[in-house]
């Protein structure tokens, strides 16, 4: 089964929401040009990285304008999205959470991302999520993450070993760590043997620069696509049959000895 995937690298403006939902359906609309099956964007598509005042204020409430703008998308293109991720308050708190939508426009997967990048102190600002999401698009079976979650394998095979075949990362990377990006990316799309979709955002917040860098990559870690440090779209393709030979030819998950594995 072959499918066809849009990274969708964009520029995200700082604190500035509404711009940033209007400039993703710009985009999408764009993207669809090239008939792609699943759309994917960048890490808090709506705010940027993050504004530290007004955060709240600033931040979607319970995924509805999300889920009114590419839910709504999806449905009218017959498209699938992951909707990178965006601030947004639960319950009074804000959490930096992935949404993911299907051909009919409706939320399959809720994700709320597990690591806080301590060092720009988003653990101060967002709550951290407590668990791995697993979802189906087109039938294929499906995880994420979300950025600096990338750094942690243990989250990851917690999904993987559950049987994921397609796995997406939605990111705000700076360029200055462009090295860590590209190998842990590729790292991760080997060592669970799955194609892999990271889509980084890019420009600048303040005097960071984003690093742009999007990548989907085979099971066998190599570049479908990989795209420069600007706003841009490619589009790569995908064929999900030859996981089956990959996962006989080294069976890395038939040869694991988790009794054996300490990790806490």
């Amino acid at each position: 089964m072959k499918k066809k995937i849009a990274l969708i690298q964009m520029d995200v403006a700082m604190a500035e929401p509404e711009k940033n939902y209007a400039h993703a359906v710009e985009l999408m609309e764009k993207a669809m040009q090239h008939e792609p099956d699943i759309l994917v964007l960048p890490e808090t598509l709506n705010v940027g990285f993050f504004p530290t005042e007004n955060l709240q204020a600033l931040s979607d409430v319970n995924g509805a304008k999300t889920k009114e703008v590419f839910g709504g998308f999806a449905r009218k293109h017959g498209v699938n999205i992951v909707a990178g991720s965006v601030a947004n308050v639960k319950n009074g708190v804000v959490y930096n959470t992935a949404y993911v939508f299907n051909r009919d426009g409706e939320c399959v997967c809720e994700y709320d991302k597990v690591h806080g990048f301590t060092p720009s102190n988003e653990h101060e600002y967002f709550k951290g999520g407590t668990e791995v999401k697993l979802f189906k698009l087109d039938g294929i079976a499906c995880s994420m993450v979300i950025c600096y979650d990338v750094r942690f394998p243990e989250l990851i095979r917690t999904a993987t070993v559950q049987g994921v075949d397609l796995f997406f990362i939605p990111a705000q990377w700076p360029l200055i760590r462009k090295l860590h990006w590209v190998t842990l990316n590729t790292a991760r799309a080997i060592e669970n043997q799955m194609y892999l979709c990271a889509v980084n955002g890019c420009g600048y917040a303040g005097e960071a620069k984003y690093g742009g860098n999007s990548l989907l990559i085979s099971p066998w870690g190599e570049e479908i696509c990989h795209l420069g440090t600007e706003e841009e779209i490619q589009v790569g393709e995908i064929d999900l049959d030859v996981i089956k030979g990959i996962r006989e030819s080294i069976n890395v998950f038939r040869d694991r000895k988790p009794e054996y594995y300490h990790v806490n």
